[in-house]
Parts: C-alpha cells; structure tokens; sequence
C-alpha cells in the first residue's frame, strides 16, 4: 500500500475502504472531519527475543565491514545508557536506573578500560555532553552543570534548569550543545500517540548555556533521543520513534532535518503524509491542515526498530568515506513479529544530504533471531578515533575499530 490517505485536490478519499497488508492500518476510513465516522483496523504483536549473555565466542561472532573489529572496551557496567568522551580520553556513561554517571579510563592504550569511578549521583541521569571544559547533564525534569577536573573528576552538579515535563512513556532525555552555543534537550511524549496536555512534550527544547531563555525549538517529534548537527551543513538531524501498535511495518523510524519553529507531525501526520486514526485533530481542524505544516522526513528506517544514540564521524580512523557519516545504535524491536534493530547503522551523506543506511555493527540477534545479548543505546567517538556505544542488557561498551 503507497499512502491510505493521499490528498487529491484538497481533499482525502477517505469514503473508500482500502485493504492493506497486515503489516498495515487496513480497512482504514479516515475522514477529514468528524461529519463521517473514523474506522481503521491495526494488526499489533509483541515479540522480545530473549536475553542471553555476551560470552566471548558470541562476541567474536559480531559482523562489522572489512578490516573493523568489534571488541569489549569495558564490562560489568550495569545498564549503560548514554556515553560522552572528553578531550583527555576520559570516557563518560550515565545509568539511569543507577542515577550514576562513571568515568572510565583506558591508561594503556589497549583498547580496554583499566580504571573507572562514579564521578556523579543525580536521580534519573541520562543525557551528557561536554562543552567548554563543562559537563552538562539532563535527568526527567532537572538540567545540570559541572566542570571537569584535571583528573576527570567532576565538581558537584549545579542544577540550572528544573521544571521539565512530567516523562509518562518516554522518560529518557538528551543534551547537546549547538554550534551557535545554545542548549538543545529532548523531551518525548507521555504516550503513544495522544494530544499532550503540556506543550513542551514531544519537542526539542533550545536554552541558553547558563539554562535561562528555555523555549519549543521543533514540535511534533514523539521521541528523538539521538540528535545532531551535520559537520559540512550546521543542519540538525534527529531520529525520531515512530508509533507503536500501527503494525508490523508501520510506523517506520524517521530521520528528520529539524528546524526552529518546525512541525514533524506527531500524532497524527507519520511516515510520507499518513493519518494516524486515533487521536483525531482538535476541534474543526482537518488532517490536511495538519499534514499541510508538517515536515516529512529525510530518510526513514525499519520500523521499532528503536533509534537511541547518533553521531556524526568526524574522526582520523575509520576510511575517509565514513566522513561526515552518521552511525545510529537501533536498541531493538518489542512491537513487531521478527525482530528489528539490535545493531549499529551507518547513514550514509552525500552533499550534505542523507541518501541511504546500510548495518554496520551486527550480529546480536542469536539463536534464529529467538534470542539477543545486546541492545545498542550510547555512542560516541573515541580520541583515537574508534567508535564506542554500550549495551545496556548485559552491561557492556564495545569499541568499533578499523586496521587495514
């Protein structure tokens, strides 16, 4: 099925019932307005490959391209979420569940973390990144500052933002700093797919530094956890979640450009302009309208597959065409029959532009996709110019290196 609900003329055919594959919203009527009923039909399953552990032999059977190595850089982490790297090789991971953020050190050079240390308690840590000599970190409602020590080491947090919605299904923020010097966090939905009471949910937020001047930077986004800024074009990029229970293949990960005062069209706009059947829009407005302000996506992925961390390579290891590239951890499906994600991806850029992904960590889905031992979340590149992103199942970060 290419679209249930294509606009013609300014209007949607929506009197016809469409049959659509199971993977699909079928036998869908969606009116414009309320004057018809709305009727749609949506096939949901739940699979979760079961969790074994990461022994050496399965590790060694991860597949990347030729010449990389997928090896551990540091084990028995608990649940690892997001990473950060500082300018000294001091690697940096939070646990939510933990409330910690950790230091790690790899004083040898042997591509192994040899020291580590819990640098910070803060309730709910997730998201961090580092900027001026300063650690910025986001919990659920709270935003904080710390410097750097010499060591590593940080100073007590300062909290210089409370006040951030409450997280209902999506509790996981993210921080980074712009190249024009702002704050970005990202606060996803409280739901699935429903009209939010507060409108600073299911945004990207832009403060300043100091956390003062907090606003809506884009809207409409259910929840993009992995964000950044392209090297070449300044543009933002972030994967946003698509909705869950429209069926197999629906709704697929979208890669967005995201701009000030820009509309992504959650929760009822998805995919390439189709209407999500449940909730209606508000009051007298149609879908078009909706679908009128809304920017679609760049690029999109294999749906629940789960989008968690991204970054943009700009290291001196890995082959000159991975330059300006994105590589994106997909944690894993739960809402679809044959599992998606558990793997690393590489979005490849030309002229500024995303143009395709292709898997470049993979290899975690065992036992005829019945089973995993790892679920990717964070990334971040290594001084050396490696890449690292963790597992937060079986409490490991890998490192991703190339040799020829």
């Amino acid at each position: 099925m290419k679209n249930l609900l294509k606009p013609v003329a300014g209007f949607v055919l929506a009197s016809l019932v469409i049959a659509c594959s199971k993977d699909e919203v079928f036998n869908a009527q969606i009116p414009e307005t309320t004057d018809q009923p709305t009727s749609a039909q949506v096939s949901g399953n739940v699979f979760e490959p079961a969790l074994v552990q990461a022994t050496d032999a399965r590790i060694a059977q991860l597949k990347a391209p030729t010449s990389f190595t997928v090896t551990k850089f540091a084990d028995n982490l608990g649940k690892p979420r997001m990473l950060t790297v500082g300018a000294s090789g001091a690697v940096y991971v939070t646990s939510r569940d933990a409330g910690t953020v950790t230091l790690l050190r790899d004083t040898n050079n042997d591509g192994v973390a040899d020291q580590r240390q819990v640098v910070a308690n803060i309730k709910s840590i997730h998201g961090l990144t580092i900027n001026s000599g300063k650690m910025y970190l986001v919990s659920i409602y709270d935003v904080y500052v710390a410097n750097i020590n010499g060591d590593g080491t940080l100073t007590e947090p300062q909290r210089i933002m409370t006040g951030l919605p409450d997280a209902g299904q999506h509790p996981n923020r993210t921080i980074a700093v712009g190249p024009d010097g702002k704050l970005y966090i990202t606060v996803g939905s409280t739901c699935n797919a429903c009209a939010e009471p507060n409108v600073e949910n299911a945004t990207i937020l832009q403060a300043n530094i100091d956390g003062s001047g907090r606003k809506i930077f884009a809207s409409g986004l259910r929840n993009t956890i992995g964000f950044g800024w392209h090297p070449q074009t300044k543009e933002l990029y972030g994967f946003d979640h698509g909705i869950d229970w429209l069926g197999d293949e629906q709704q697929q990960e979208e890669l967005n450009v995201i701009k000030q005062g820009g509309f992504y069209g959650w929760p009822y706009i998805y995919g390439d302009g189709r209407y999500n059947p449940h909730p209606r829009p508000m009051g007298d407005t149609t879908y078009a309208q909706i679908l009128a302000k809304t920017t679609l996506p760049t690029l999109q992925y294999e749906a629940h597959a789960a989008p968690l961390g991204m970054i943009f390579y700009t290291g001196s290891q890995f082959p000159t065409e991975y330059q300006n590239d994105a590589f994106v951890t997909m944690r894993g499906s739960w809402n679809r029959t044959k599992p998606s994600g558990y793997k690393v991806v590489r979005i490849h850029f030309e002229n500024g532009k995303p143009v395709s992904s292709q898997d470049f960590v993979t290899g975690f889905l065992v036992d005829n996709n019945q089973s995993q031992f790892g679920r990717p979340v964070g990334i971040a590149t290594y001084t050396d110019g490696s890449v690292l992103f963790s597992d937060d199942n079986n409490g490991i970060i890998y490192r991703v290196s190339y040799r020829k």
